[in-house]
């Protein structure tokens, strides 16, 4: 026996003066190794440990940062469960999956959450029935693993914001008496924002291999659902843009436009109209950011594209809305019917490059898009405009640095809880002649150029067990603006 334990120890004892000596020590030949040695590696952090070092020298703060920030407009309470746990306390059976763009019933209700917990994809969705959403909230709320949070996008951002205190935070949205109580002291709510009571929002979470019938989740993830009138017609738009003025931020960060598919289409459009020229009212020295979720609506998707787009200068979306706008655009890779496992990264940059070319900043547009930070589960990248902004190599990797914080629930990473689940090995494009770039651990972000636009790539270090999942990628784009530089234009 201590033959044994002696030869397990000289071999990782060899191997870590491998991976100290011989950094450049290509990763994919390491992952030839048996799973047992790459046990060993992990375990002395030669993967993990040397990509948050990396990442730590990587992640400077930018030479001119933000001071005051505004965000708008969607906000509510979050109550976060089990999703399997609520389906079983609702009565509602196991069935097959069947994607609704709108739920009706708890039937809808479960074959919603059936269908996305079977991809393992995140998605929200409008409840339409008032009484019935009632009742599902109240029993979400009672049930004795229930927790409440801020919710919305833009109060998740703000929120996030607000715990750099050199900071000072406005968020308008419809603010009730429990998120104001949640909400961080350094937060500020104008009083036309607040309301009697509160807007919730059901985030039915789902762990990686877990059951419901004959689903089982291939990753973590959730499926949000609410009927929410407030943030469905955007009613703190117009209160949001007034109150620019007095409060004189040097960021605004938008977001809820997705939550306006609860409407007919009618009210919809017009209201989308009035967005449109609300937001044409911020003077344009602020650069304004355009945070996006889970959509159905291909022509709504299409509207706000070419309305929008033109006058945000920074979009942040995820994988599952990057397929939906290629889709609802007929942009490149458009045939592709949802993704298969981890997003190629080479169709990924196809699309995002397709935007900015299409829809971004040039001589000839007048469009002010300059800047997509798109983050998925196993890597981020941020695409800018070669000229406008700075510091972008440390916003993915602080960007990636959140992912793994905030959902094992840790002040830093901690390299026995998180993975990796990037492809070592990738090409940059599937379309036109690519590079075939691979994984350094020591040197995590990687570059690439493409006719005047900027691609900065990082994995992410996933976490093993989640705690939470829900706010992920507020956390990961305001955490990228947090160490993004505007350049004054």
């Amino acid at each position: 026996m201590w033959q044994r334990s002696v030869c397990v120890g000289l071999l990782a004892l060899a191997l870590g003066y491998l991976c100290l000596l011989g950094p450049e020590l290509s990763l994919s030949a390491l992952w030839h190794l048996s799973p047992s040695l790459l046990s060993t590696l992990r375990r002395a952090g030669s993967l993990e440990g040397r990509m948050v070092s990396a990442w730590q020298a990587a992640i400077v703060r930018p030479a001119r940062g933000w001071a005051r920030v505004a965000v708008g407009v969607n906000a509510c309470v979050d109550v976060v469960l089990s999703g399997v746990k609520l389906l079983e306390a609702l009565g509602v059976e196991p069935r097959d999956g069947k994607n609704h763009a709108v739920l009706s019933s708890r039937r809808d209700l479960g074959e919603a959450f059936a269908h996305f917990m079977d991809k393992g994809a995140a998605a929200e969705r409008f409840f339409s029935d008032a009484e019935s959403f009632h009742h599902i909230a109240r029993t979400a709320s009672e049930h004795p693993g229930a927790q409440l949070y801020v919710g919305g996008n833009a109060a998740l951002i703000g929120q996030k914001l607000a715990t750099n205190p050199d900071l000072k935070i406005l968020l308008c949205g419809p603010v009730g008496p429990k998120l104001h109580e949640l909400l961080d002291d350094n937060v500020v709510v104008p009083p036309e924002s607040m309301q009697e009571r509160d807007e919730f929002h059901l985030i039915l979470e789902y762990q990686a291999g877990e059951e419901w019938g004959r689903v089982r989740a291939p990753n973590a993830n959730r499926f949000i659902f609410s009927h929410d009138l407030s943030n469905g017609a955007l009613n703190m738009l117009e209160v949001f843009v007034s109150s620019l003025d007095e409060f004189q931020p040097d960021l605004v960060v938008l977001s809820g436009l997705h939550m306006m598919e609860g409407q007919s289409k009618e009210m919809r459009q017009r209201r989308l109209m009035e967005a449109v020229a609300s937001i044409s009212d911020i003077p344009t020295d602020i650069p304004i950011h355009l945070e996006l979720a889970s959509m159905t609506d291909q022509d709504f998707m299409s509207n706000i594209m070419h309305q929008v787009f033109p006058l945000v200068n920074s979009i942040g979306l995820n994988e599952q809305e990057l397929l939906f706008l290629t889709q609802a655009a007929s942009g490149p890779h458009a045939s592709l019917t949802s993704w298969s496992g981890i997003p190629d990264v080479g169709v990924v940059s196809d699309i995002l490059f397709w935007i900015l070319k299409e829809h971004g900043k040039t001589t000839e547009r007048a469009s002010d898009l300059t800047r997509i930070h798109f983050h998925t589960l196993a890597y981020h990248i941020l695409v800018t405009v070669d000229g406008y902004w700075g510091n972008q190599a440390a916003a993915v990797a602080a960007g990636a640095r959140a992912a793994g914080t905030q959902a094992c629930a840790t002040e830093t990473i901690d390299t026995t809880k998180v993975f990796l689940k990037a492809p070592l090995e990738f090409v940059t494009s599937q379309i036109e002649a690519p590079s075939k770039i691979s994984l350094n651990p020591d040197e995590p972000v990687v570059h690439w150029h493409r006719e005047g636009i900027s691609f900065h790539f990082t994995p992410v270090l996933v976490c093993k067990d989640p705690v939470r999942t829900v706010g992920l990628g507020d956390a990961i784009s305001a955490e990228g603006l947090l160490y993004s530089e505007a350049y004054p234009q």
